[in-house]
């Protein structure tokens, strides 16, 4: 119904094609290659580059005083990529016009103009062969969260569009190599950490992401890599997403809300027993070297325990929405096992210094 009321019946085949895997994996290059090949097809096709949309501020770390970092992209980075999302379901709902976006939207204007610009005025296609031309969007992120993924897949859904993906494997290495050869590299600490959290395309887990193909980047693109992504992006445009849910499906998204839930509490609660251990090492008079040390161990060991809850809340068939889970227990048992972690580093630290 929600496809109907959206003028599904009348749309030309349309697809959301997710792009993920770490930076400088070689995403834009191959976005740049495929957009250049859907021309050719006479398709309307437009990248939608989330670095370029989303404000710098909204990717950046803050510290505190006791030397604890800080992530702020739980709340307001995250709200800046659902903006992104609905400025492309505004476009899929009037695709004629120009949309002018809400002065309250979290992206940039001018970038979303670029994106869709390409799409109302396609080259080598006049306006009434564009009307009815395949429409394309390559979202370029890392996309390193399934949940990440699956908000894309739910806006194909909704508008019964084709959606795929394409992850591009690269060595962390040559990741790292490609981006220090940038004009404008990230720092390498963001690529490390990225790869603590990357979870790829699992079609055996998810059966949402059955629709997606693995690209060896390490060496560069080939005709062939190309290739691979435009039958994978046909084969989705001639087999939309019904809007209907099943089963399966909404259990997923019950335990992928609950684990999100879970992890973004925990992670919370650890931010406070860190504070706490930092706090004690102060008392104790433990050397600045020493305190950072020990702010980067616990903050590893935060990481590393938040991504492997993760994945055992993922694999645990009872975490469904509909049932009636004390996240509060949960919660409180998970961080238990890392506050014996917190000690033992902490311990280390202070005694190493007596």
């Amino acid at each position: 119904m929600a496809a109907e009321e959206a003028g599904a019946v009348t749309r030309p085949p349309a697809c959301l094609c997710v792009l993920c895997g770490l930076p400088a994996a070689g995403k834009s290059t191959l976005a740049r290659q495929v957009l250049s090949t859907a021309g050719q097809h006479g398709w309307r096709a437009s990248v939608v580059p989330y670095d370029d949309l989303i404000p710098e501020h909204a990717f950046q770390t803050r510290i505190v005083e006791d030397g604890v970092k800080q992530q702020e992209m739980h709340t307001e980075w995250k709200l800046h990529r659902q903006a992104v999302l609905r400025c492309i379901e505004r476009f899929l709902e009037k695709p004629q016009v120009l949309p002018e976006l809400p002065s309250s939207c979290q992206i940039s204007t001018a970038a979303w103009e670029w994106c869709i610009r390409a799409l109302l005025q396609p080259e080598a296609l006049d306006r009434c062969q564009a009307d009815q031309a395949p429409l394309l969007f390559l979202l370029d992120d890392n996309f390193y969260y399934p949940s990440m993924r699956y908000e894309v897949y739910q806006l194909a859904r909704k508008y019964s569009l084709g959606f795929c993906q394409v992850y591009l494997h690269c060595d962390l290495d040559s990741c790292i190599s490609r981006n220090q050869s940038r004009s404008e590299p990230i720092p390498t600490e963001v690529i490390l950490e990225m790869v603590k959290r990357l979870e790829a395309p699992n079609p055996q887990k998810n059966s949402w992401e059955t629709n997606s193909i693995s690209l060896n980047t390490a060496s560069s693109l080939s005709k062939c890599d190309t290739q691979r992504v435009m039958e994978l992006i046909s084969s989705a445009m001639s087999n939309p997403l019904s809007p209907v849910e099943d089963n399966s499906e909404q259990t997923e998204a019950d335990r992928l809300k609950c684990a999100t839930s879970v992890v973004h509490q925990a992670d919370q609660a650890c931010r406070r027993h860190i504070s706490e251990a930092m706090k004690t090492a102060r008392e104790n008079q433990v050397p600045p070297e020493h305190m950072r040390s020990l702010a980067a161990q616990l903050n590893d060991s935060k990481a590393t325990f938040l991504h492997n809850l993760r994945g055992q809340l993922l694999q645990g068939a009872s975490f469904t929405q509909g049932e009636d889970i004390d996240v509060e227990r949960v919660v409180k048992r998970a961080v238990d096992v890392f506050d014996r972690e917190r000690k033992e580093i902490l311990w280390r630290i202070v005694n190493e210094n007596k």
